[in-house]
């Protein structure tokens, strides 16, 4: 070959090994952020002519596609058993919410852990599929508690169930929801106007904001589980000291803060086990105000309070506080959290706020030694080909307490069920500790239960909310318990 041609086909070649270069470049390592460009007119219809992939808990398939037999949508998503799970899937529509939002670009086979695995494909065009994700729901037990609360009350209801030696969420359920499948793509223009009036539903349900970690309730007497463990730890007290559980006079307005009852042990002193189970106003309303409400503040935050503790990503719970003040709507103006309020705190009232998901945490920490683990919901995922590309770790969220403070504080919660004030569960192999919060604005009362079951070994913690009148040991003891039954039957 002659010199002229010889350069010639070196150059060609040169040409041909610099096109593939870029176009490895293009389709592979900027595949990403040429496909979410919003200049991108092709991003938009894709979310539609692709299949996702499943959403499965406990061998159940929960979410998946099906062809439309249309140009557009291609493919539709289906849901079972919508309304018993869409607090955890959540939905979509191009929008998303929930999993299907922490894990949308997983589920479309745009993620880099499987587009990685599958260069090839894309340099030959070929479209993405995409992978699967399997929730640590327990499917039986979320079936069971939306029943239960949806028959539990007109009004609000969630709970949440958390396996307290990993944090793996086995129940996050509300009585507040919609089904997803009627605003699924499928539906095309129908589905917009119905995501639409949901978003803009009037009254208090709100059906796209779910009970269970999404909205606030005061947690009345609940919260004492806070309190008593800051007791322990801040004042120097344990299960058997003994407390003020009579008459308290608030400082600031002499007003009397009251007991539900006059009797027993909230009858003027009693051990701090005594007061806990028969759930004394006084004493813990005495408790906050040694206490503080910086020091009740600044304690809570241990358990999760004042953050808006995140599942998974772009999947947060709803803030949970105890705020030690608040902002005036009208002048702006910050307002402390003054001495009477802090005495109010200390029962859960004034404005304490909490998720069931929050409380559930609390519970956790006296059932795992003081520990709260971090919540999840996803327990892993895999591509197409059945490769696991994720697998929940489980991880510490914080040391709330010391272990001799939770040990005290399960026996406490055992006494509540024995001899207090949900004597009513006695044989549901569950301790816990009721709140009655009042609302106002005659609004029914916040009623809880917030636990661990089994009693001698716990394994699992747990809330329930539900509205309504009469108080936590009858309005959310019993859902709570058929809860725990069907989670703990194994």
């Amino acid at each position: 070959m002659d010199k002229p041609v010889r350069r010639v086909a070196v150059f060609a070649l040169l040409l041909f090994f610099g096109l593939m270069a870029q176009v490895n470049y293009v389709q592979g390592s900027q595949a990403d952020n040429l496909r979410n460009d919003p200049n991108n007119t092709r991003k938009i219809s894709d979310v539609f002519n692709n299949p996702r992939g499943q959403i499965t808990a406990g061998g159940e398939v929960l979410v998946w596609s099906t062809p439309t037999g249309k140009d557009s949508p291609k493919y539709g998503r289906n849901y079972k058993d919508g309304k018993d799970f869409s607090p955890v899937t959540g939905y979509f529509n191009g929008g998303a919410s929930k999993v299907e939002l922490a894990y949308n670009s997983l589920l479309a086979g745009t993620d880099k852990r499987i587009t990685h695995q599958r260069w090839f494909d894309q340099f030959i065009g070929k479209k993405p599929e995409g992978g699967n994700v399997d929730l640590s729901i327990d499917p039986k037990a979320q079936r069971t508690a939306y029943e239960q609360l949806k028959n539990g009350t007109s009004r609000r209801s969630g709970a949440a169930v958390v396996d307290i030696k990993t944090g793996a969420v086995k129940v996050l359920a509300s009585n507040a929801t919609f089904d997803p499948n009627e605003v699924a793509p499928q539906l095309g223009e129908k589905g917009g106007k119905r995501l639409n009036e949901l978003d803009k539903a009037p009254g208090t349900i709100k059906p796209l904001i779910d009970n269970a970690m999404s909205q606030t309730f005061p947690p009345g007497s609940s919260f004492k589980i806070v309190v008593a463990a800051l007791g322990m730890e801040e004042l120097g007290l344990n299960e058997d000291s003994t407390v003020q559980s009579g008459q308290l006079r608030l400082p600031e307005s002499g007003q009397l803060l009251p007991n539900s009852h006059d009797g027993g042990s909230c009858a003027g002193t009693a051990s701090l086990k005594g007061a806990f189970a028969e759930s004394c106003n006084t004493t813990f309303g005495k408790m906050a105000l040694d206490l503080t409400i910086d020091k009740l503040s600044q304690g809570a935050s241990r358990f999760g309070f004042g953050q808006s503790v995140q599942l998974e990503p772009q999947m947060k719970a709803a803030k949970s506080d105890v705020p030690i003040a608040i902002t005036d709507l009208q002048t702006g103006k910050s307002i402390p959290t003054g001495k009477d309020g802090t005495a109010r705190s200390g029962i859960g009232q004034e404005n304490v706020r909490a998720t069931p998901l929050q409380m559930a945490m609390v519970a956790e920490a006296v059932a795992n030694g003081g520990k709260i683990m971090k919540p999840y919901v996803v327990q892993r995922a895999t591509a197409k080909d059945q490769s696991e590309v994720y697998k929940a770790n489980p991880q510490v969220f914080s040391q709330a307490m010391k272990s001799d403070t939770a040990h005290q504080l399960q026996d406490m919660m055992r006494a509540v069920v024995s001899e207090g004030t949900a004597k009513n569960l006695q044989g549901d192999d569950i301790a816990g500790k009721t709140g009655t919060a009042e609302q106002g604005d005659g609004n029914p009362n916040a009623r809880w239960f917030v636990g661990f079951g089994p009693v001698d070994h716990p394994r699992y913690a747990f809330a329930v909310v539900s509205e309504g009148d009469g108080d936590g040991a009858h309005g959310a003891g019993p859902i709570a318990a058929a809860i725990m039954r069907a989670v703990m039957k194994k």
